[in-house]
């Protein structure tokens, strides 16, 4: 199943049909906690095509061996997610600073 953090998606398959496609994702912590960024779409039957671009974050906790998903929050508009970019940055503003490489 779910051993490792590489392996979780949010991809879902129903009757053959991908319901939920990832597009991306970003793997933000590891360990018995692991939190993912997903950037996904929705299947929209009334279209026969993928909506827009979502993005949802998912916590999961590793019980067992494998990891289950115990928390997520869905980013549900640009709007909102300009305002999560804004507030970081005002928080973090070293969040701007070019790193050295």
């Amino acid at each position: 199943m779910n051993e490792r953090v590489d392996d979780l998606t949010i991809e879902f398959e129903e009757e053959g049909q991908i319901l939920v496609k990832e597009v991306d994702k970003c793997i933000l912590s590891r360990g018995a906690w692991a939190t993912v960024l997903f950037r996904y779409n929705e299947w929209r039957p009334s279209t026969s095509d993928y909506g827009p671009d979502k993005v949802a974050i998912r916590r999961y906790q590793k019980v067992g061996g494998e990891y289950k998903q115990k928390t997520k929050f869905v980013i549900s508009s640009v709007d909102q997610a300009k305002k999560i970019v804004n507030a970081l940055v005002q928080w973090f503003p070293e969040i701007l600073e070019k790193e050295d490489k």
